[in-house]
């Protein structure tokens, strides 16, 4: 449940539900710089992700019925989200965990390359932040939140420095076949079987630091190759 904790702390960083990693924002926090990192996020991931908690819920209570077409949806939203230019390709090894949201017990970094759709993101402060830091920061993931991006890298104008970025992915290759999985064992009435599948989904997701959003191609471009370690 791991993921369903965090989700719930940071209000929406699987923004419309939405998860490798994070890391410190290391020189001035730029309005293009900001913007660059949000435009990264898949609108069609992060709605498959929020597709999986609601049909997961459901399960859980033994309706299989209507969980049916929050699957459906899931499945088509990821097909898109892997066709889209936010997806990137790089092995999980090469990529720069956040400690704030650690990856699940027994989870063991892929070294293979993969294709992975950023499906949320969230900025943090520290606790010593000035009042009107820690409230542009809420506003800004409000902002983000709602997909106004543009809103949130000008609201971030006054936080500077003091502020990551923390990206949720999800590798795509195994989340559809977590989502199949679940789906045939829903359509033949198995809810327990299907939200463990579903549990599967969400235990994967990986929070990831900024740097990430850095070293990815503009929006539009496929990357040749793995994030690069800083």
């Amino acid at each position: 449940m791991r993921f369903i904790a965090s989700l719930a702390a940071v209000a929406g960083l699987l923004a419309a539900p939405l998860g490798a990693q994070a890391a410190s924002v290391h020189t001035d926090w730029e309005k293009f710089k900001a913007t660059r990192a949000f435009n990264h996020l898949s609108a069609d991931g992060q709605r498959a992700m929020l597709d999986v908690l609601n049909a997961k819920q459901v399960l859980d209570a033994g309706q299989t019925d209507a969980a049916i077409p929050a699957l459906y949806d899931a499945t088509k939203r990821l097909t898109a989200a892997g066709k889209a230019s936010t997806q990137f390709i790089a092995a999980e090894t090469s990529l720069h965990p956040a400690p704030q949201h650690p990856a699940a017990p027994g989870h063991v970094a892929g070294t293979t390359p993969v294709t992975w759709i950023p499906v949320g993101g969230e900025i943090i402060g520290s606790e010593t932040l000035a009042p009107e830091k820690k409230a542009a920061i809420a506003t800004a993931n409000t902002q983000l939140k709602a997909g106004q991006t543009k809103q949130a890298a000008q609201t971030l104008q006054v936080v500077g420095e003091d502020a990551d970025f923390i990206m949720a992915l999800t590798a795509l290759e195994p989340t559809q076949g977590a989502i199949n999985r679940a789906t045939v064992f829903t359509e033949a009435r198995h809810p327990q079987e299907a939200s463990a599948a579903l549990q599967q989904v969400l235990d994967n997701v990986v929070f990831v630091s900024e740097d990430v959003s850095e070293t990815l191609p503009p929006p539009g471009a496929q990357a040749p190759a793995a994030p690069a370690q800083k």
